[in-house]
């Protein structure tokens, strides 16, 4: 489907604070509430909008270890390594992606050995040919 560049605004205030509300955003956007109402209710409709999710505040995982954690598994691996990076609570996203490795995977624990912990549990999951870990040092923003 194809959006309006209105559209990718909408979202882009969306994935900023999804709980702003409609007349808030239509400020924002210089549009009456009804067309954001509208907007939104397509969006959702059509399946752009799939969900909503929750972020916490920077300060209340202060101290958290952040990292990326690319991953290279075996061929014919994807779904079973996936499936069970998928059950460890520690990792927030998973990329499938192009180049030396195949995924990359971003864990948030609380401390140093947690992450070697976590990192030692991905490397062992049948199918993991190997890992290499980043250490997130700040975020400079996020949408």
């Amino acid at each position: 489907m194809k959006i309006s560049a209105t559209d990718e605004q909408l979202l882009s205030l969306l994935r900023e604070n999804a709980r702003a509300s409609t007349a808030q955003i239509a400020r924002r956007l210089n549009l009456s509430r009804t067309t954001v109402q509208s907007r939104i209710e397509r969006l959702e409709r059509e399946g752009v909008i799939s969900g909503y999710t929750v972020r916490v505040r920077e300060d209340f995982e202060r101290g958290h270890i952040r990292a990326h954690i690319m991953i290279a598994i075996h061929p014919k691996q994807m779904t079973s390594v996936v499936a069970a990076l998928r059950a460890m609570p520690e990792l927030r996203l998973l990329h499938s992606v192009s180049g030396a490795y195949d995924l990359i995977a971003v864990g948030v624990v609380p401390s140093v050995d947690a992450m070697d912990l976590l990192t030692d549990r991905i490397g062992a999951i049948e199918g993991v040919e190997r890992t290499t870990s980043s250490i997130v040092l700040s975020t400079k923003f996020e949408r």
